[in-house]
């Protein structure tokens, strides 16, 4: 089964829009992540063809403007696709989610992983907040954070710090977090 092209030419025939980002879902397609989230928030507006099971017909392509994949495997269609996309992109938009730089910190918008986090009560089960969070000290609390990143991204993904620049304290801490594995 395949998206003829009759279906898709005539729809894009009665978009007034004559110039919009059209993405089409494919697991031959570039990879998506947040780098290219973060681009797509700045659009006004997109398009997403989904193919189903075999996929489309081939002309299609030549109203894409990109070809994405969410990663190295195959779904039985786009759509689940072009949720999660849509749903990483929307959050980006400003006024979408609560505070406009909520999402800065979040993993892979920093480069890093997100530090661990945690609610009250302060024990539970004798699990204990750190307490430096407890402290009150904002410097005390933003350079736990930073190391913690560094520490989950060194040991969870360490192919992240890769292509991430880091800055004089975070190679410090780096080192001490390396220093510590062994």
């Amino acid at each position: 089964m395949l998206l003829r092209a009759q279906p898709i030419f005539d729809a894009f025939d009665a978009i007034e829009k004559k110039n919009p980002r059209v993405i089409l879902l494919d697991p031959a397609g570039k990879q998506f992540d947040q780098a290219y989230a973060e681009d797509l928030a700045q659009e006004e507006e997109l398009i997403f063809i989904c193919g189903h099971y075999e996929g489309y017909d081939e002309r299609i392509k030549t109203l894409v403007t990109d070809e994405i994949s969410l990663g190295d495997y195959v779904l039985t269609g786009g759509e689940l696709a072009a949720m999660t996309m849509i749903d990483a992109t929307v959050r980006l938009i400003p006024e979408v989610i609560g505070k406009e730089s909520s999402h800065q910190d979040d993993s892979f918008s920093s480069g890093l992983l997100e530090y661990p986090q945690y609610t009250r009560p302060y024990d539970y089960r004798g699990m204990v907040v750190p307490d430096v969070l407890m402290s009150g000290h904002h410097e005390k609390i933003r350079q736990w954070r930073l190391y913690e990143s560094l520490k989950k991204t060194y040991e969870r993904r360490p192919d992240l710090l890769e292509h991430y620049q880091l800055t004089a304290e975070e190679e410090k801490m780096l080192a001490e977090i390396k220093e510590n594995k062994e």
